[in-house]
């Protein structure tokens, strides 16, 4: 699995909000790296093809800096043609199985299991890097249908031999109980992208992984 292995998938993963202003999202995003987040997502749901390009181009020159993976929301192509490192698929876009014939075997490929382990199993026979459960909380950027719950997280420790990661309205205060069933990673938008200083946001979500440890 390219040059991240799969322990290096822990700990805060960030996913892009729809900002059309590339310098503002670069901006923060480095913010949040250097307050230690671990992975980055490029997710532009109503961004033109000409923008995703040129905003992915542009977080991934600085995931490189880095050495942080840089993942891309659904969009194969644009995964490929600029060779990122990865590609995360929901439960309504392709196939894990089709994702992972198309992008080869060196390539990070996460899928959204939501609440559901039926969904995991067929990824991870598929051949998912890495599940995603949730959304577990309301959020202020994505809406879920049904809230999953969090007692997910320690079922799936137990069956899957992949890394997890949750996401879905997550807090400072409310992914302590699913760091401590064995999520490996929670993914967080507004927690970051909307905090008045995202450096120190970021820096007190990986401080929970830090302290998880001891």
């Amino acid at each position: 699995m390219t040059k991240f292995s799969k322990h290096q998938l822990s700990g805060l993963y960030i996913v892009t909000p729809d900002w059309d202003d590339t310098a503002r999202l670069v901006e923060v995003t480095e913010q949040a790296l250097l307050g230690g987040a671990n992975i980055v997502q490029y997710r532009h749901k109503t961004a033109s093809p000409e923008l995703r390009k040129t905003q992915a181009l542009a977080l991934q020159e600085l995931c490189r800096r880095f050495n942080k993976p840089f993942i891309v929301n659904d969009h194969l192509q644009l995964c490929l043609d600029i060779d990122a490192d990865g590609l995360h698929v929901g439960g309504t876009d392709m196939s894990v199985t089709d994702a992972r014939i198309k992008l080869g075997a060196d390539k990070i490929l996460g899928a959204s299991c939501y609440g559901d382990l039926e969904l995991a199993r067929t990824a991870t026979k598929g051949g998912a890097s890495y599940i995603a459960f949730g959304g577990f909380y309301p959020s202020r950027i994505k809406k879920y249908a049904v809230t999953t719950p969090t007692s997910i997280v320690a079922e799936a420790v137990k069956e899957f031999d992949l890394p997890n990661v949750v996401i879905g309205g997550m807090t400072l205060e409310n992914c302590q109980p699913l760091i401590t069933q064995g999520a490996d990673m929670v993914a967080v938008i507004s927690s970051v992208y909307m905090a008045e200083q995202p450096q120190q946001a970021a820096r007190a979500l990986t401080e929970l992984f830090v302290a998880s440890k001891v």
